[in-house]
């Protein structure tokens, strides 16, 4: 509700990689659907980019129990990216485009209006540390945006929610996992690396996560440097006061996360 993901007669393609945030997706907008006061269309895709070993008949198995519509799209990108990426050197790029370009053609085979993707909290903060540490860009993964090829809408359902939950959530429901033996396989992705960081501050730093996760709600661009984002140039005197004033070097009290369970001690 807060971005508008989901609109009455809306067909939401759900991305389905056998993977427990996709499930999780699935199950929540499936529960969603039932006591929405609008009415949609959810349609299960998964892409089988014929993986070696990857077992065929888990997700059709799954989503016929279920008896929700679904389409698997058969595509050998394995191939494709084993020949070209060099051993060693990571995958995720180039296996990436590949997918979103066959999904975004799906789509559209599909009459879909929205593409639902199974990114949660943590993957938007990892993705917003690999863009400021590697990349040189303060930019993370939005809630909802246009495609890059323009054609669709892209929601995140679950931005909001936590991994560790939806693991929990995936033990409780007893999910079929399927391992991701491409980007699964890679042990040294500088992506896992970030999330070890962040899993790290969790445990020493309660409520860090939280707040760092608070802090894309609340950009101030007139205090950043981006000189594209608030005009700099221009900037006279007022002669009045002005409560987002020069205050960088100004003490301010903040207002910590409060979590269950989070004791004064663990600030």
């Amino acid at each position: 509700m807060d971005f508008n993901m989901i609109e009455d007669g809306d067909r939401v393609m759900v991305c389905l990689s056998g993977g427990k945030d996709s499930y999780g997706l699935l199950d929540i907008l499936l529960k969603l659907q039932a006591r929405a006061p609008i009415r949609f269309e959810l349609i299960a895709v998964n892409l089988d980019q014929k993986q070696p070993g990857f077992p065929e008949h888990i997700l059709p198995d799954y989503l016929k129990r279920l008896g929700i519509a679904f389409h698997i799209e058969t595509q050998d990108t394995y191939s494709i990216v084993k020949k070209v990426i060099a051993e060693g050197k990571t995958m995720c790029s180039l296996c990436s485009r590949l997918r979103r370009g066959i999904l975004y053609r799906v789509a559209d085979e599909l009459k879909i209006s929205k593409i639902a993707l199974g990114h949660h909290r943590d993957d938007m903060l990892q993705t917003f540390f690999l863009n400021m540490f590697f990349g040189g860009k303060l930019k993370g993964m939005p809630p909802k945006l246009v495609s890059d090829d323009g054609g669709h809408v892209v929601i995140r359902p679950l931005a909001n929610v936590a991994e560790r939950d939806l693991a929990r959530w995936a033990a409780h429901r007893g999910f079929p996992i399927i391992p991701c033996s491409l980007c699964g396989s890679q042990e040294n992705l500088q992506r896992q690396q970030i999330g070890n960081m962040l899993r790290e501050w969790d445990k020493k730093h309660p409520g860090r996560v939280a707040s760092m996760f608070t802090a894309l709600h609340n950009v101030v661009p007139s205090h950043l440097m981006d000189a594209r984002r608030h005009n700099f140039r221009d900037i006279k005197v007022t002669g009045m006061p002005d409560t987002d004033g020069d205050k960088a070097f100004d003490a301010e009290e903040f207002s910590l996360p409060t979590l269950p369970g989070m004791q004064m001690a663990d600030l």
